[in-house]
């Protein structure tokens, strides 16, 4: 049953529900051990932290900063922050010094808490451009502080402070005061298209998201429930708190690159995710029934057919599946489809939430199929997450982002825009009155910048307006979805389309090198390093030949005519990519305009 209250109270309030029954799971920094911490001793952490930050000098309304990858520390003073009226503000662990002066400036952050060495060094060399800025708690032990700087401190002596909680009193009559329009958190968005904005995020819209996820996301106390994405991300911060609310055990992952070794340490019943991560379970697992003996292919393309019927074209419609269908699949399951599941730690996969891009209905329907429920939804950082999700009591399409969550108003507006309105919708962007006059209508909708149309009660994305690409020809093309159908290729790791104003579609593509040497070697293709297999003229054939398939379902003007294969990834540190992974096309096509342009020679 969701405990439904004030996020100042939640960990509270669960405690008394559930005492020393397991709320988290974590490793230390640097270490490999897997440890718990049972919701009195969370709840218990949570007061220390609201009790230290008074003793610090902070004050209702004034802001904190969050710096660091997913650690339990992270809970900690966000919840700490919420018992006392204190926004707090998190930072993607890998955002830059610029960055981070901008935000601390922007919102006037008065602590900023980091996470381990390199967020150290950055709040370090900033610090004395920001006038707002006190104090530098950190998280991870074995950071060394600069021997000039006072304002630094651990924190396990930050937590010293609040031993004993002896602001309690405060503490409680601040939770009496807090209210649902007050200031939770300002989430910065990771700006594809230009500057970062704070959005806006208050209690009340928490109080509705879980209320309205709580009726569609079927989590109850009995999972477990790991991260994948960071805190920062709405996404999956609105998951975690949803898991909280329900009782689940939230697995803390700080390592994101670790995710797979930590599913199978931990064995978790859901996951929020971005596509990327089962497009690549989906390549994986395809390539390993590719190089299977012929009876052992022949057996897995089997049982996946059989999984395919019973769980696309029944389960998923709410068709009642047929006795004899059903048995086969029972067998099946146990004998094949679960030893995949496990390979994965996914003994008991119970929901698997997937938004942030487009979802390509062949990995959709491969995963639905081995059996991970995974429930596809649309949703921003503006809507608090959620707009949109598969409801599991009610038919799924394939191809669909599910059906709105019931708290919230959808209208297709001009160019099918998307315009949203209700309780879990932003009430703007953070001193930004220009942006917020252009963001909202007269009738209070939020617009988007999504093409949309909903049908049969589900809602279907057709592209992003702002990324959609004219081509010289007049025609529209949505990059997205071309980079999604290509990024379910075993060859290929990323893809920049490149269609606006130009008079055909182009490409820059980065492959994924271990699989593309190694077909080298077996094509006995000599090379000497990356650049020499992105030049050769066997490596660029296998790969359009491949493309070709992949988009032969694409009008002929939306079709890749020309690529070009990149020796290197595209990455935060030259610009190309947000904090998020998105790519930024206005600095990729600045980086690559020679490349680009010489695939448009004549």
């Amino acid at each position: 049953m969701q405990t439904k209250c004030h996020l100042s109270v939640l960990i509270h309030e669960q405690a008394k529900k559930y005492g020393n029954k397991e709320a988290l799971m974590f490793r230390s920094f640097g270490s490999l051990k897997w440890k718990t911490v049972s919701w009195n001793q969370f709840s218990l952490r949570v007061k220390q932290v609201s009790n230290a930050l008074l003793n610090l000098g902070i004050k209702p309304q004034e802001s904190i900063a969050v710096f660091s990858q997913n650690c339990i520390q992270y809970l900690y003073t966000d919840f700490g922050a919420y018992g006392i009226k204190v926004t707090s503000i998190p930072f993607y662990a890998t955002s830059s010094e610029q960055q981070i002066q901008y935000m601390v400036n922007d919102a006037q952050v008065k602590f900023i808490f980091v996470g381990e060495q390199e967020q150290y060094d950055k709040a370090h060399r900033i610090f004395a451009l920001c006038p707002s800025l006190e104090r530098i708690v950190i998280f991870d032990p074995s950071v060394r502080i600069s021997s000039h700087d006072p304002n630094a401190l651990y924190f396990e002596d930050f937590l010293k402070m609040g031993e004993g909680l002896p602001r309690q009193s405060e503490v409680d009559e601040l939770i009496k005061q807090a209210k649902m329009e007050d200031t939770c958190n300002i989430l910065y968005t990771s700006g594809t298209t230009g500057d970062s904005k704070g959005v806006v995020l208050t209690y009340g819209m928490f109080y509705a998201a879980l209320e309205a996820n709580g009726e569609c996301v079927p989590l109850t106390d009995k999972d477990r429930v790991i991260d994948f994405l960071p805190f920062t991300h709405i996404f999956e911060r609105g998951v975690a708190y949803l898991a909280l609310s329900q009782g689940s055990m939230l697995i803390i992952n700080t390592y994101p690159k670790e995710i797979q070794d930590s599913m199978r340490q931990t064995h978790p019943t859901s996951m929020s995710s971005v596509p990327r991560f089962w497009e690549k379970v989906y390549i994986a697992v395809k390539s390993k029934i590719d190089t299977a003996g012929p009876v052992q292919r022949k057996i897995f393309k089997h049982a996946l057919s059989v999984a395919r019927k019973r769980n696309i074209e029944y389960v998923m419609r709410r068709r009642r599946v047929p006795l004899t269908l059903e048995l086969e699949y029972q067998l099946i399951n146990k004998t094949i489809l679960s030893i995949v599941r496990g390979q994965l730690g996914l003994e008991h996969p119970k929901v698997f939430p997937v938004a942030g891009a487009y979802v390509s209905p062949e990995v959709e329907e491969f995963i639905r199929s081995i059996g991970i429920p995974i429930m596809v939804g649309y949703g921003l950082t503006e809507s608090l997450a959620t707009v949109s999700c598969d409801h599991f009591d009610k038919p799924i399409t394939l191809g669909s982002v599910g059906r709105p969550i019931s708290s919230i108003q959808i209208k297709i507006g001009e160019n099918d825009e998307i315009l949203l309105k209700g309780p879990t919708i932003t009430p703007g962007y953070y001193h930004r009155d220009n942006v917020n006059a252009e963001a909202f209508d007269e009738d209070g909708f939020f617009h988007t910048g999504d093409a949309g149309y909903l049908k049969d009660g589900e809602l279907y994305l057709t592209e992003r307006i702002k990324d959609l690409f004219k081509t010289s020809n007049g025609k529209y093309v949505a990059p997205q979805q071309v980079e999604a159908l290509l990024l379910v290729d075993k060859y290929i790791d990323q893809v920049a389309v490149i269609a606006d104003q130009r008079k055909f579609v182009s490409a820059l593509v980065v492959p994924e090198f271990r699989m593309v040497e190694e077909w080298a070697r077996e094509n006995n293709i000599k090379f000497s390093s990356r650049e020499d297999l992105c030049e050769n003229d066997k490596v660029k054939k296998m790969l359009m030949e491949r493309i070709n398939t992949l988009q032969q379902g694409l009008a002929h003007y939306e079709q890749i005519k020309r690529f070009t294969l990149l020796p290197h990834h595209f990455s935060m540190e030259s610009g190309e990519l947000t904090n998020t992974l998105k790519l930024k096309r206005p600095v990729v096509y600045r980086n690559y305009k020679d490349i680009i342009e010489k695939m448009y020679e004549e």
